[in-house]
């Protein structure tokens, strides 16, 4: 997202662009402008899609980021917990703005919120350095502590963090799958990342009372490095709350361990480095859970359930995902193993 965002800022832009994320379907695209067209006060001389209901908004007077949801009590929750955020003190994130149009937007099943634009850095956020993964692990720290103020609030309104009961399902989906995947993973890699999940499903149901007891707070949900977004000004914010959730910080800096690891070839050494991290790395059920395959079995489902296998692109980074670090993935699973038996 920062990628495509930086481009519109250096290319200054004095017509409207057509999608080319839309799959072909330009028609929608041109019903859309014409619709946005319709409803803005102020005359919009830039459209450009970012992703799936995204999109960047230009006027002759503001930019804006324009978010599409399937449901109004989508939108009116995240409106609200963005506000919450900034009263409570957390203000590194963007703000859902009172757009400057007739009426609320609302488009052929869609409602549009309307968002404050942050002009990202020209170099985008990654997790390949250590200085990275340290401001986005304290970020996350930060966003942590002002949720667990307000999450009373909302605890109603969100869905509960069940991790065991979502990893169970991705592993029952990936066994669905591997005759598919067969073709292209040998029998011995496959038997392994078999092994690895149920060995890490297993500890983690044995201790679960360690994720129960822990006190709830709001977690992201989704905290890959596009969702930590750098501004011109060097300062990095933490956007995109649609998998928000009610649980224990734990479920969020187990995702962040395994999004970060590859990026250090998993070294447990590195890893205790993040004192976030390492306040954990004495319990068992978190030991339990670094072992689980998450990345490898989600992007696999999603390859097979979106029917992307032909993109050889995206094919390949799946391939790259789940070969190029078997080894060392194995000896950090090894490592983990040792310290709990």
């Amino acid at each position: 997202m920062e990628q495509i965002l930086t481009v519109c800022l250096v290319i200054e832009m004095k017509v409207i662009n057509r999608s080319t994320n839309q799959k072909g379907d330009d028609d929608y695209f041109d019903r859309l402008l014409s619709y946005f067209q319709s409803q803005f006060l102020e005359r919009i001389i830039q459209l450009v899609s970012v992703r799936n209901s995204v999109f960047l908004l230009k006027t002759e007077k503001n930019t804006y980021m324009m978010k599409g949801y399937h449901t109004n009590s989508r939108l009116r929750l995240q409106e609200a917990f963005t506000t919450s955020l900034r009263k409570e003190g957390f203000f590194k994130t963007y703000l859902f703005l009172t757009p400057p149009t007739k009426e609320q937007l609302f488009f052929e099943g869609t409602y549009f919120g309307c968002i404050e634009y942050i002009p990202p850095n020209k170099k985008p956020f990654s997790f390949l350095t250590q200085k990275n993964r340290q401001e986005g692990i304290e970020l996350l720290a930060q966003f942590h502590q002002t949720t667990a103020s307000f999450e009373s609030r909302y605890r109603t309104l969100l869905p509960k963090g069940q991790l065991i009961e979502k990893w169970t399902e991705r592993h029952r989906l990936f066994a669905g799958n591997i005759p598919f995947i067969q073709y292209f993973m040998n029998d011995q890699c496959l038997s392994e990342l078999t092994s690895w999940a149920n060995w890490s499903l297993k500890g983690m149901n044995n201790h679960r009372h360690f994720f129960q007891q822990e006190p709830n707070l709001i977690l992201h949900g989704d905290v890959a490095h596009h969702n930590f977004l750098r501004d011109r000004n060097g300062r990095l914010h933490l956007i995109d709350f649609d998998l928000i959730s009610s649980g224990p910080p734990s479920f969020d800096y187990l995702q962040y361990a395994n999004r970060i690891l590859p990026y250090m070839d998993w070294s447990f050494e590195k890893l205790a480095s993040l004192k976030q991290i390492n306040q954990y790395l004495h319990e068992e059920a978190f030991l339990y859970a670094l072992a689980y395959p998450a990345d490898i079995f989600r992007e696999w489902n999603r390859l097979i359930r979106e029917k992307t296998y032909t993109d050889h692109v995206r094919f390949s980074q799946v391939m790259e995902l789940s070969i190029s670090q078997f080894y060392t993935r194995k000896k950090f699973i090894h490592h983990l193993q040792k310290i709990v038996t």
